[in-house]
């Protein structure tokens, strides 16, 4: 009985990391997978209270925070944690965090890194060749026993060649090109500012990139800049023969232009893993066989969330003892807080 209250008095002595709304590592391998001897959570969706009224509660306990994009950190939430001196995300995208609120603060933030760039990566080129070749259209013609009915399936497009076009060359764009040029792709970008050390055509201007390009690629973070910075405009400049691929976030695309240009043949086709209004997404792609979808699962490999398990434990441990943060985020020369749950 004395080890057991002396194991729960030590458990009440540990620094408290507040979880506003479970990650998707949570619903995917239970409560636990960031646990830790160092430091408890304290879990603000398990309570009846009102969120302000929960977090004014136990406002002196909480000194992090451990969020994910269906959670965004605002400055409101923020200013009601007096204590609060770290915000880890569970996602590589920070536009559901106000880092101008935490860098005013003096609060450390700590992201993902860069441990799903790859799993990102290999998500672009799965959805380009599905839908240049027809994979998953194909794959549904023959289950449906058509094959037999109907005959020959149409002809895809082959990806070797092809000229890729992407917007925002960070590790993820980086890690792309990397794996399409060894498909034979020649490659050109957009991104903040040009990249003196990359070989690639740089274009400032992303119309400009979408007309010198038959496949544009998205992979930059959504800020206020870049939300709906696929538009119209951009859409008709890739033309009839382009394809778009999305695995960054869905509200970078003015998805109401996309759909409408993808209905009525104004683009070749989409691979598309986020969405606007996630999970909803629009019904008029479903009957669409050139669009290819995911449920934004571009880096949902256990591999993954392995390592991002050890990434979360370890800033927080090196957070509580004073160590330097693993991956933590430069909080200078910010893109400007969207506000969105994506």
């Amino acid at each position: 009985m004395a080890a057991e209250d002396q194991s729960q008095a030590s458990q009440s002595d540990l620094p408290y990391v507040l979880i506003l709304k479970p990650p998707a590592s949570f619903l995917l391998f239970g409560d636990h997978f960031f646990d830790s001897p160092n430091f408890q959570y304290l879990k603000a969706y398990e309570s009846p209270l009102p969120l302000p009224h929960f977090l004014h509660t136990h406002a002196q306990s909480i000194q992090a925070l451990l969020s994910s994009g269906g959670a965004p950190v605002t400055a409101d939430t923020i200013r009601l944690l007096p204590r609060l001196g770290l915000v880890v995300t569970t996602s590589q995208g920070l536009n559901h965090i106000d880092l101008s609120e935490c860098r005013r603060r003096g609060i450390a933030v700590a992201g993902a890194g860069t441990i799903f760039s790859a799993d990102c990566a290999d998500s672009v080129v799965g959805l380009l060749i599905d839908v240049l070749r027809k994979v998953s259209a194909s794959n549904r013609y023959v289950k449906q026993g058509l094959w037999s009915s109907q005959g020959t399936y149409p002809l895809g497009y082959k990806l070797g060649g092809k000229r890729v076009g992407i917007v925002g060359l960070g590790s993820i764009g980086t890690e792309v090109a990397k794996r399409l040029e060894a498909f034979g792709c020649s490659i050109s970008y957009n991104s903040r500012s040009k990249k003196p050390l990359v070989p690639y055509t740089f274009y400032p201007n992303v119309v400009e990139l979408a007309a010198n390009c038959d496949a544009l690629i998205v992979c930059c973070a959504l800020t206020d800049e870049t939300h709906h910075l696929i538009s119209k405009e951009v859409l008709s400049a890739l033309g009839k023969d382009g394809v778009i691929i999305n695995i960054a976030r869905g509200p970078i695309i003015d998805e109401k232009e996309l759909v409408r240009c993808l209905v009525k043949g104004e683009i070749r086709g989409a691979g598309l893993d986020v969405f606007e209004h996630e999970p909803d997404v629009p019904v008029e792609l479903f009957a669409l066989d050139n669009v290819v979808m995911s449920p934004h699962s571009a880096v949902f490999t256990r591999e993954s969330f392995d390592d991002l398990c050890k990434l979360v434990v370890g800033n927080l441990e090196a957070f509580f003892s004073n160590e330097p943060l693993l991956t933590p985020v430069a909080l200078d020369d910010l893109p400007h807080f969207s506000g969105r749950k994506d």
